[in-house]
């Protein structure tokens, strides 16, 4: 079973995830990147059709009979300026791919290539899944609708996430819950406006927010098991007017992340209960909206264990199985539908300034990783086709 990854395979897939780099575009307007992989997918001969707007399907077809897999990479931005002094920085103001997410299609641009390269020896077909939108709103869900993983049906699906916390090269597969359920919260309180001289003939809006935020970290500190995993941030405050006048509004949103979906159901009525008890002592009135965004990522546990196995004992890869994060992902969605693996791609090397989390102005990627990225998707490809990986 060929897993190489040809010089030329990488060399143009770092060519690729610069391009990439160099010109980020948000959700749903990866108009560009859209066409940078139907340019590299024609040019292989691969066929492919659009869904979801901007994303985008191929179809690598094995010359021998075999299972079908997934294999998925997401496409967008961020809305960050970029800080990070690499060369191939972000030529847009304000959007930058700070998640690795250049990468990702890159790498999975250099699958394609080698398993097309490879196919008399393929076994089964392989479902290429460009997805836009992960980092908001959303786009595997739409893709998920229009059929993409239907035609033919995928039996195993994959993704690589990009991890400043492994070192570079490392794999990680972790089985079991790996990301957590991403839900948001909008709260407003109102009082009664007045002096700030008087606050007696007033309803401060404010110090009842305050001990709002404070009141809600009672969730997580007092109301969930210590060996459950919960977070509950309050990530904007907006009141007031002015220094002298006592606000009559504060506006406030917030995340909550869960894994445990029973942990999860019960978040809501934890959050109602709660603010409506500070504000009845604040005597103030409360409104609050609860937006459930994605699930948690839930690992195949039979799938992470086989494919870690096969990952070490047949490519010769590094696998190691690092802590789940509480960050969100909307790849959750194709392992509902299927066996599905989601896995890390260690980026960490201090000597090429890779060592900046997602999300961080100063990302930067150690591109020393893709070729492992690149060999590490074919694997689980010709794995599961081959039946290497047990399916159940």
């Amino acid at each position: 079973m060929s897993t190489t990854v040809t010089d030329d395979t990488a060399a143009r897939a770092i060519e690729i995830r610069r391009e990439i780099h160099r010109h980020p575009e948000l959700g749903f307007e990866e108009h560009n990147t859209q066409a940078i992989v139907e340019r590299e997918l024609s040019a292989l001969g691969i066929e492919h059709r659009r869904v979801a707007a901007t994303g985008v399907v191929g179809v690598v077809r094995g010359a021998l009979p075999g299972h079908v897999s997934g294999l998925r990479a997401d496409m967008d931005a961020l809305p960050i300026n970029e800080d990070s002094g690499e060369a191939c920085s972000s030529q847009v103001a304000g959007k930058m791919h700070a998640c690795g997410h250049d990468a990702h299609t890159a790498m999975l641009l250099g699958a394609a290539r080698e398993l097309q390269r490879t196919r008399d020896t393929l076994h089964g077909s392989v479902v290429l899944l460009f997805q836009p939108a992960e980092e908001g709103p959303g786009g595997a869900l739409p893709m998920i609708e229009a059929g993409a993983m239907d035609d033919p049906k995928i039996e195993a699906v994959a993704m690589l996430h990009v991890d400043s916390r492994l070192a570079t090269g490392t794999i990680g597969i972790t089985p079991g819950p790996v990301n957590a359920a991403a839900d948001e919260f909008h709260l407003t309180i109102r009082g009664k406006g007045g002096h700030g001289a008087a606050p007696h003939k007033a309803i401060d809006a404010i110090p009842c927010a305050a001990a709002t935020v404070l009141a809600l970290q009672n969730i997580a500190a007092r109301e969930t098991d210590p060996l459950s995993t919960i977070v509950v941030t309050i990530g904007t405050i907006d009141g007031g007017y002015r220094n002298n006048v006592i606000a009559d509004i504060v506006k406030m949103s917030g995340t909550v992340r869960t894994q445990d979906p029973a942990l999860r159901e019960g978040v809501e009525a934890k959050l109602r209960r709660i603010v409506d008890g500070v504000a009845a002592a604040y005597g103030a009135q409360t409104s609050l909206e609860m937006l459930y965004g994605y699930p948690p990522v839930v690992n195949d546990p039979a799938l992470s264990a086989a494919f870690a196995s096969y990952a070490q004992e047949e490519v010769g890869l590094p696998v190691s199985a690092p802590p789940p994060t509480m960050g969100g992902e909307d790849f959750a969605y194709f392992a509902q539908r299927a066996p599905g693996l989601m896995m890390r791609l260690g980026i960490y090397n201090e000597a090429r300034g890779s060592v900046h989390a997602g999300h961080s102005p100063q990302f930067r990627l150690d591109e020393e990783a893709i070729p492992t990225g690149i060999r590490t998707l074919v694997a689980f490809a010709r794995a599961v086709g081959d039946g290497s990986v047990p399916l159940a």
